[in-house]
């Protein structure tokens, strides 16, 4: 009978933790969504150091608190699946341990801390909500061609967004408060406008590993500049093209939107080529 118990809390609680097409499951990730990203804040926020001297203590407290929230549920993601150690090794659990091991590291090495925006990494999970959007067939191929491009720019905003982060949080660490990068958000404001191949030239890197990594950021801008345009044109020809493949409207009710294939109306049953 224990044994029977225990597997049901196990199996309920992969379900919470690891399923995302329940509503206890979606609601586990958008919190840890949240979670995450008001962490990210806290760390950003106590770089700033007219904010770090009144509220550093309050700053240290929400640090550990979130370092402990993180702790119990990478504890609660081992203890409920059979074989934990395929989760430790997979991609997702070796960001969820990099994005613990900064605060434990800060006691040893103090101004560790500053790699704790490496809990941006988490933000991939999101992929496991917006998997479950589903749009409609039914509405305008250029309404759907536009949601379908909003979800997929939301998805690379959020990388870029996570790249921006990092790569700020790295020059912070490497060029100092003396060269103009006096806290992350400067530093993130430094990497976007850069990044985004913008250069207002206001902040600059001095030390050679400053100007790799900001070597590194502009590629990578070069690299990035293109894809919005190309996934929006993308969709909108693709969107196109299948609706030239659809048959005509139904004689029957007068709706649109059927797959190429179709022999009936999808909305009332009645044939689509009786008549035509």
């Amino acid at each position: 009978m224990p044994t029977t118990q225990s597997a049901d809390w196990r199996y309920r609680l992969h379900e919470i933790i690891y399923e995302s097409n329940t509503r206890a499951g979606k609601a586990f990730d958008v919190g840890l969504l949240i979670a995450i990203f008001t962490s990210i804040l806290v760390v950003m926020l106590d770089s700033v150091e007219s904010l770090h001297r009144p509220c550093a203590t309050l700053f240290n407290r929400l640090e550990w608190f979130y370092t402990f929230l993180f702790t119990i549920e990478y504890i609660l993601r081992l203890v409920s699946i059979r074989k934990p150690w395929r989760y430790v090794f997979s991609v997702l659990g070796l960001i969820d341990l990099i994005a613990l091991i900064p605060s434990y590291l800060s006691l040893i090495f103090p101004g560790a801390q500053a790699l704790l925006v490496f809990r941006a990494l988490r933000l991939l999970r999101v992929f496991r909500i917006f998997k479950l959007a589903e749009f409609l067939t039914e509405i305008d191929f250029l309404t759907t061609a536009l949601k379908g491009s909003l979800r997929k720019i939301s998805i690379f905003l959020l990388t870029v967004l996570t790249l921006t982060v990092i790569l700020g949080s790295i020059m912070y660490l490497v060029e100092k408060r003396e060269n103009g990068f006096s806290n992350i958000p400067e530093s993130i404001y430094w990497a976007i406008v850069t990044i985004t191949t913008v250069g207002y030239g206001d902040i600059s890197p001095v030390t050679p590993m400053g100007k790799f990594v900001a070597s590194v950021v502009m590629l990578i801008g070069y690299a990035i500049i293109a894809v919005p345009t190309g996934i929006i044109t993308h969709d909108i020809a693709m969107a196109a093209r299948k609706r030239k493949e659809l048959p005509e409207s139904c004689l029957n009710c007068g709706r649109e939107g059927h797959e190429s294939d179709a022999l009936f109306c999808k909305h009332c049953g009645a044939s689509l080529f009786v008549g035509r």
